[in-house]
């Protein structure tokens, strides 16, 4: 068993012992992630773009920071969980769509989007 695969083992019976599988319904999932997701950004908030890396390293900042990604991640884990969705597998197949709508040559250095085809 892979690490995913032990994570998301131990995600079921977290929920399945306190009875959360009522909750989890995707669109209470969805939010959940949103919501944590806002968390995360909440840590960054004020911070200059060229500071963002070192606050990233702060103790206490980092503590919190690596706080929101559990939980981010969580979020995440249990809403593929519930729509029986591989989150590798969704997230390779976004990059391969990357790949073409973002070609390396066309994009390079370069933070607007490109036309899209």
């Amino acid at each position: 068993m892979d690490q995913l695969q032990d994570l998301q083992a131990q995600l079921r019976q977290f929920v399945a012992e306190r009875d959360w599988q009522q909750f989890h319904d995707p669109k209470n999932l969805a939010m959940l992630l949103a919501s944590e997701a806002g968390e995360l950004l909440a840590e960054y908030r004020w911070v200059p773009n060229d500071q963002a890396d070192a606050a990233s390293q702060e103790g206490e900042r980092r503590a919190r920071i690596l706080s929101e990604v559990g939980d981010v991640g969580i979020a995440l884990l249990l809403l593929c969980q519930r729509i029986d969705a591989d989150p590798v597998a969704a997230m390779r197949a976004k990059l391969e769509i990357n790949r073409t709508r973002y070609p390396a040559d066309v994009v390079r250095g370069k933070s607007d989007r490109p036309p899209l085809k």
